[in-house]
C-alpha cells in the first residue's frame, strides 16, 4: 500500500508539492475550497477533498486526514479556524504536521535574524505556537521566504506608479523548487518538532535585485523611495542546511535566469 499524504490547501505551492510526490509514487490527499478545482486536482493523480476549515464537514475532513503526515499551506490567519482544525487533528490518524510559515514573523532587526530571534506579535506567530505546543502530534514551522518562480516573477512585484521600499535593504526569497524540495526532505528524513526558516543562500541589496529582475519584464523604469529608513532582516537558514544536509537549488538570487 502507498504512504499517503495529506496537502491542506493546494494552491501555488501546496499543488505543486502534491504533483511532485504523486509523481514519486505517494497517495497524495489534497485540499481545496473551490468546487471548479476538483477536476484539476484529479486530473494529476491527487485525491481531491473539498474542505473549508471554517466550517467542515466531518465527515469529509476525517477522511482527509486519515494520512500520517499533513501539510498545512493555507493562508488563512483566523486564529478560532485554526484552533478547530486542531481538534480535529488530534483525533485523527496524522502522527506528524509541517505548518507552512513564514519569515513575516520576524520584526526588521538590521540584523542578521535566525530561529532564536523573537518573532512579532502576529496571529502566524501565535499559529505557530498552537502546533509547537500540541503534544498529539509532532509539528515542523518552516518559515519560508518571499515565495517565487514559475509565473511568479519577482519583477513583477515592482508595481508601475509604486516606489520600491528600503532600496537599501536586502532580499529574502526562496524559489518554489526549492520550497517542494525542502518539504519533502522534512517528509524523508523524518525532521520533527523543529523550527526552521527557509531562504536562499544570498541576500543582495534590494535596489541591485528589483531593478536586475524589473528589467526581465520589460519595464523601462523603476522608481526606489530614498526617503526610507533602512530597514531589513537578512534570514539565516543554517540550521536548515545542517539538519537536512541542503544545499539550495536556487541559492544566488543575482544569477537567475
Amino acid at each position: 500500500m502507498r504512504q499517503s499524504i495529506s496537502i491542506l490547501g493546494c494552491g501555488w505551492l501546496g499543488l505543486a508539492l502534491a504533483s511532485d510526490l504523486t509523481a514519486k509514487g505517494y497517495e497524495v490527499y489534497g485540499s481545496t475550497t473551490s468546487v471548479s478545482k476538483i477536476k484539476l486536482l484529479e486530473e494529476k493523480g491527487i485525491k481531491s477533498f473539498l474542505i473549508d476549515i471554517s466550517k467542515p464537514d466531518l465527515d469529509i475532513i476525517r477522511d482527509f486526514l486519515s494520512s500520517k503526515v499533513l501539510v498545512i499551506a493555507i493562508t488563512s490567519k483566523n486564529i478560532g479556524d485554526i484552533k478547530n482544525l486542531i481538534k480535529h487533528i488530534e483525533v485523527s490518524e496524522v502522527q506528524n504536521v509541517i505548518f507552512i510559515s513564514s519569515t513575516s514573523v520576524y520584526p526588521f532587526t538590521n540584523d542578521i535574524v535566525t530561529e532564536e530571534t523573537d518573532t512579532l506579535n502576529t496571529p502566524l506567530a501565535e499559529m505557530e505556537q498552537l502546533f509547537i505546543g500540541n503534544p498529539s502530534f509532532k509539528s515542523t514551522i518552516i518559515r519560508f521566504g518571499g515565495l517565487f518562480g514559475y509565473d511568479r516573477k519577482p519583477g513583477n512585484f515592482v508595481k508601475d506608479n509604486k516606489p520600491v521600499e528600503y532600496p537599501d535593504g536586502y532580499v529574502n526569497l526562496i524559489h518554489r523548487d526549492d520550497c517542494i524540495e525542502i518539504i519533502e526532505q522534512v517528509i524523508f528524513k523524518n525532521i520533527w518538532n523543529e523550527i526552521l526558516n527557509a531562504c536562499a543562500d544570498s541576500h543582495p541589496k534590494r535596489r541591485d535585485f528589483y531593478l536586475r529582475e524589473s528589467r526581465k519584464t520589460g519595464k523601462s523604469q523603476i522608481v526606489f523611495n530614498e526617503a526610507t529608513e533602512s530597514k531589513y532582516k537578512i534570514i539565516n537558514s543554517q540550521k536548515l542546511k545542517r539538519l537536512l544536509d541542503y544545499k539550495f537549488i536556487h541559492a544566488d538570487l543575482m544569477n537567475l535566469v
